[in-house]
């Protein structure tokens, strides 16, 4: 119950804020253009094509909005001073942790939503599996769930929320370049760092319209980790 009192206050700000509509604006913006210049504007390719090329483009997009959206979580708390009532309150660390990333997970969710009128559009000169949209969406939820949990740790390690979406970012980006850490490392960190690559080797899949368990697997552990080692953080500053 804590939990989803946290994440809809959490919520509810993001709703009331311009920042929330402004990262949404902003990101639907700069997909749409990107899906007509690239996507469309590539001349005649097969519809499922163009729909992978979609999933590709808004993933990039999906991930950049998931580390906007959870810098502010703890370290606006800690800003404004709200922390130490977290700290005092009968609410736990883990309810605070989970809210925090749910309530971001819902305007990721929003936003996720609202590129849905892309889709439709190859829709209007073609055809499209629905079962491949319903599997590229769940890769993108997936993928920004991953990335969310790391935006929330790295907003619990800092008082402000700069440094937090920096850091959010480093780590998300250490871990896109895992793919090609592996191409020039030899066994078995190759096996490892291809495995733990955000992009190549998981989410190729869901974008192409396979949902293979592996990929599940893989972005629900990230977050399990992520939101783990966010929870511990914590844990520690209460003892403080």
């Amino acid at each position: 119950m804590n939990t989803w009192l946290v994440a809809r206050r959490d919520l509810v700000g993001y709703l009331r804020s311009y920042a929330g509509f402004a990262i949404i604006s902003g990101c639907l913006l700069i997909d749409g253009l990107l899906f007509n210049f690239v996507a469309l504007g590539q001349g005649a390719e097969y519809s499922h094509k163009v729909l992978e090329e979609f999933f590709n483009l808004t993933s990039g997009l999906t991930m950049i909005a998931a580390i906007l959206f959870t810098m502010p979580t703890l370290a606006e708390e800690h800003d404004n001073g709200t922390d130490v009532l977290l700290r005092t309150s009968a609410v736990s660390d883990r309810s605070v942790v989970l809210g925090k990333f749910f309530g971001a997970m819902g305007m990721l969710g929003l936003l996720v939503a609202l590129t849905a009128y892309m889709p439709a559009m190859i829709l209007v000169n073609g055809k499209i599996s629905l079962a491949h949209v319903a599997v590229g969406y769940l890769g993108l939820m997936l993928l920004g769930s991953s990335v969310a949990s790391i935006g929330v740790f790295a907003s619990s390690l800092f008082r402000t929320q700069l440094p937090a979406g920096v850091i959010g970012g480093v780590i998300t980006v250490a871990m896109l370049l895992g793919w090609a850490g592996s191409q020039v490392t030899d066994p078995p960190f190759t096996d490892v760092l291809a495995y733990v690559a955000l992009y190549q080797g998981h989410f190729e899949a869901f974008k192409e319209g396979r949902l293979l368990s592996g990929g599940v697997i893989f972005y629900l552990s990230v977050t399990f980790v992520f939101l783990t080692l966010a929870t511990t953080v914590l844990q520690s500053r209460r003892h403080e």
